[in-house]
């Protein structure tokens, strides 16, 4: 490139995928297999059978179908030594990416522009290594739905340098983070929001959400149209999709049907950091999951007599229609 001129350069890795149709699934390069040799792979606490049995009824179709999820661990983790093969292969192909993309930064270092470059490092989705009998993704569990983020960016504060964020940053904030990044606005029907507010200056200390008229008129002139939704009834303001001075608390999550409802059935979630329901559209199956005390999403509240619980299922399912009518729709919102 031009050396005056900026650039993007966006770069894509088949790893750390499996092969499908291939037995051995992960299948990293043969330079790599004395990695992790000797090491033994921790195995997930809630990979168990039980953990399997929780599930809703439709993992186990009557259909004589098999679901993808539970297909795919029986390919990798149905046994412990093929466990083990298969982690240590996957984290063989991971530290290959990790080696690959030194290789790009000892470029830019060579080049002098690592510290004028903004660097996003993040995946498509999580995966599941037999926590819940599962394997692969798709799900709105925690192993599904985190993916890794970091960010390299010459505009962040040095307080925030090497340090962790456990806010709830979405794939729709990539684009709007690019584009403020190049001095652009986001149109005004993308739904995410510029990360960087979270690491440059001081960052945001606010959890509640603005909620006077007057500070919604601030923020609609602020983000190029763009309108942050009320914050959730429930939660004193404590819930909210974002303000002009504090970030998303809960978000709308889903997975459309992929060919058949046996196969991969639909998912969709409301997201919060206290608690999580989950709906399956294609049963009309609903759950809920207290994740301060049940972080693994084992045992399902949904039934539960427990007045806190079932108030509690009753405001988050309000707020998830809501949000999915939002999400669904082409207002200028910010989610």
């Amino acid at each position: 490139k031009p050396k005056q001129k900026p650039f993007f350069l966006n770069v894509a890795y088949f790893a750390t995928h499996a092969v499908d149709g291939d037995t051995r699934q992960y299948m990293p390069q043969n330079k790599s297999m004395a990695m992790y040799e000797n090491d033994t792979i921790p195995i997930p606490a809630t990979a168990t059978e039980e953990a399997w049995q929780k599930m809703p009824y439709f993992f186990r179709p009557k259909s004589g179908g098999m679901n993808e999820g539970r297909t795919r661990w029986m390919w990798r983790y149905d046994e412990p030594d093929k466990h083990q093969r298969m982690m240590k292969n996957y984290y063989r192909m991971a530290s290959e990416v990790d080696t690959s993309v030194g290789i790009i930064l000892k470029e830019l270092e060579m080049q002098g522009q690592l510290n004028n470059t903004m660097i996003i490092f993040t995946t498509d989705n999580g995966n599941f290594h037999a926590e819940h009998g599962l394997a692969d993704k798709w799900y709105p569990h925690q192993e599904s739905i985190r993916v890794p983020l970091v960010i390299k960016d010459p505009r962040m504060s040095p307080e925030f340098f090497g340090t962790t964020n456990d806010e709830f940053t979405l794939n729709i904030d990539l684009a709007a983070t690019v584009l403020a990044a190049a001095g652009l606005d986001p149109l005004p029907t993308m739904m995410g929001r510029d990360m960087s507010i979270l690491y440059r200056k001081n960052g945001f200390e606010g959890e509640v959400a603005a909620t006077t008229s007057q500070s919604r008129r601030k923020a609609f002139a602020s983000t190029n149209g763009r309108q942050y939704i009320d914050p959730s009834s429930d939660g004193g303001g404590k819930y909210h999709s974002g303000s002009e001075s504090s970030w998303r608390t809960e978000f709308f999550y889903e997975l459309p049907m992929h060919s058949h409802p046996d196969y991969i059935p639909s998912s969709e979630a409301l997201v919060r950091k206290d608690y999580k329901y989950f709906y399956w559209p294609n049963f009309k199956y609903e759950q809920l999951f207290d994740l301060k005390n049940d972080p693994g999403e084992l045992n399902d509240l949904i039934t539960s007599k427990n007045p806190v619980h079932q108030t509690k299922l009753k405001e988050m399912r309000k707020r998830f229609v809501e949000l999915k009518m939002m999400a669904h729709s082409d207002l200028p919102v910010i989610l």
